[in-house]
């Protein structure tokens, strides 16, 4: 009797650890689940998009504030920001698991609860390809690997359609109005960089240091990139009129959609890179951006 017990143990143990999903996240935390998550909170608007990709979109039981794509997420319970969540909610809605951004320090209030958490953060491109290739490991997805080459065949295309005249164009990104800019070393630097723009924000600077408005003033950028709800106000900061970018009316300023679009490294990025590539080439500013007069 007691070898058929230990035998029956012995299955049972094999059969979990056959359908185990384990995952190792950007803080290092080792993550074990009997079989991929069926409830998922998502508190990253990349990670969401990202799960969405995949095609487990209906798996999501709520999301943060800022998920706002696709727009069948509407219906799903706001559980607060990625540094504010509202943990009672989250834990209402009893999830398999909560995939949130690394440098939330929610992560271990939620895991001193019981839940499982994957803390993962894209930051640079690939970072996206990696953290893609993770959710797809999550969620036993055999489309991850497939999509990201989607996504960066989407950027070389972008990449491919920009004219040689519009190469070394000298571009400011802006996605704050602190002002914070979109350095070398972030995604939307890198973006850049594929794209034969000449980014005035050295990586040294980190991704997405605040500056000082002088020293865009002189760098003088060809080109600048900036929210709709920024754009005006930025033309009232001292010197800027001066610059070649806002004299020759080489402002592009982006929609809300489109400025999500551009801030998020996630699935949309090919799409980022075609808006930028359109601003690079002045292809159609009506639709793609429209121009700020000064």
């Amino acid at each position: 009797m007691k070898r058929y017990f230990f035998w029956l143990l012995l299955v049972l143990l094999q059969s979990f650890a056959a359908h185990a999903v384990e995952v190792v996240d950007d803080r290092g935390f080792r993550t074990t689940l009997p079989q991929a998550p069926q409830r998922i909170v998502s508190l990253l608007p990349s990670l969401t998009e990202t799960i969405c990709e995949l095609g487990y979109c209906q798996r999501l039981v709520g999301v943060d504030r800022y998920s706002n794509f696709p727009l069948s997420l509407q219906s799903l319970p706001q559980l607060g920001g990625g540094l504010d969540p509202n943990i009672e909610a989250i834990v209402a809605l009893k999830p398999d698991v909560v995939v949130m951004a690394a440098s939330s320090r929610a992560g271990e209030r939620l895991r001193a609860l019981g839940l499982n958490v994957v803390a993962l953060e894209p930051k640079t491109h690939g970072d996206v390809q990696r953290v893609l290739l993770k959710l797809g490991q999550l969620l036993e997805s055999p489309d991850a690997d497939k999509i990201w080459r989607t996504i960066d065949a989407g950027v070389l295309a972008a990449a491919q359609s920009i004219p040689a005249s519009a190469r070394g164009t000298r571009v400011y990104f802006e996605v704050n109005p602190g002002p914070y800019g979109a350095g070398e070393a972030s995604f939307i630097g890198e973006t850049l960089t594929r794209l034969g723009a000449k980014n005035i924000i050295p990586a040294k600077l980190g991704p997405f240091p605040k500056l000082n408005p002088e020293f865009i003033v002189r760098a003088n950028p060809d080109l600048i990139m900036v929210g709709d709800s920024s754009a005006e106000a930025m033309l009232q900061r001292p010197g800027w009129p001066a610059m070649r970018a806002v004299r020759e009316q080489r402002m592009c300023a982006f929609s809300p959609a489109q400025s999500n679009v551009l801030v998020r490294p996630g699935p949309r990025m090919a799409e980022a890179a075609r808006l930028m590539a359109a601003c690079l080439t002045d292809k159609s500013p009506g639709t793609v951006a429209r121009k700020v007069q000064p």
